[in-house]
């Protein structure tokens, strides 16, 4: 038995109906470059899971489960476009694209400069929500643009341990050589913060992704670690605003 495989990237319109959500392989499909289709399933699940617990227990109103389509439709597309320039390099579609493919692997043997346009599938990365409904205000001037609002948390080590192991399941507040109260609660959600410095990493990796130029920052996280909004400083007023924001309160 023999047949040809087509490369497919394509997704639901919406990928909450009601009371029915789709997620992983029922909700998107992307060719098989990158492991794109097994994370973004996974990253379906984190965004999903937290939301509709705090819906199930009464801490946010129905319309957070809007953003999980809003978010993760967001990466499902970001999935495609990379999975899709994967698969034109690996079988180019027109003459000009064949040319340039080629071009590319020749040059590439050779010179330095042509390796990183060879694209045979490049590794998934977390996707940024970058100005979607729940990310809040950047606030940290000078702040890495690495762990700026909407971006997944970068790790890093912090003595014998790293620091998103610590970060838990929950609403964190991260002070990175700043101070800030224990817990915060708003309407019902509370966070509890996580405090930590520049110091307690001596390879300097928790000041480059976290503080850039900064002296301290505060950063309020999900419970899926990305980040919503991050300070110079505690600002309680702002805190909870963007507490209130990453419920789908406002």
């Amino acid at each position: 038995w023999s047949s040809i495989y087509t490369f497919q990237c394509r997704r639901m319109k919406a990928f909450r109906h009601g009371r029915v959500i789709f997620a992983g392989d029922a909700a998107h499909q992307v060719s098989p470059f990158g492991a794109r289709g097994a994370n973004s399933g996974m990253q379906d699940a984190d965004n999903l899971g937290w939301k509709l617990g705090m819906v199930i227990r009464g801490e946010a109103p129905d319309r957070l489960l809007d953003s999980y389509h809003e978010e993760r439709a967001h990466g499902a597309d970001e999935n495609i476009l990379n999975s899709t320039r994967a698969t034109d390099f690996i079988t180019p579609k027109s003459k000009i694209s064949h040319v340039f493919r080629n071009a590319v692997l020749e040059l590439a043997e050779r010179y330095e400069f042509a390796r990183p346009l060879v694209n045979s599938g490049r590794l998934s990365v977390p996707c940024s929500y970058d100005g979607l409904s729940l990310t809040g205000e950047d606030a940290l001037p000078g702040g890495p643009a690495r762990s700026r609002p909407g971006t997944p948390c970068p790790d890093a080590p912090l003595g014998n341990g790293f620091l998103l192991k610590g970060l838990g399941g929950g609403f964190t507040i991260l002070t990175v050589d700043a101070e800030a109260p224990e817990t915060v609660t708003e309407d019902g959600v509370t966070a509890r913060r996580r405090a930590v410095s520049a110091a307690d990493d001596p390879s300097g990796a928790l000041a480059l992704r976290y503080l850039g130029e900064a002296e301290g920052a505060v950063y309020l996280i999900r419970p899926d670690q990305h980040v919503v909004a991050r300070w110079s400083g505690y600002d309680e007023s702002a805190l909870r605003a963007a507490l209130r924001r990453a419920c789908g309160k406002e």
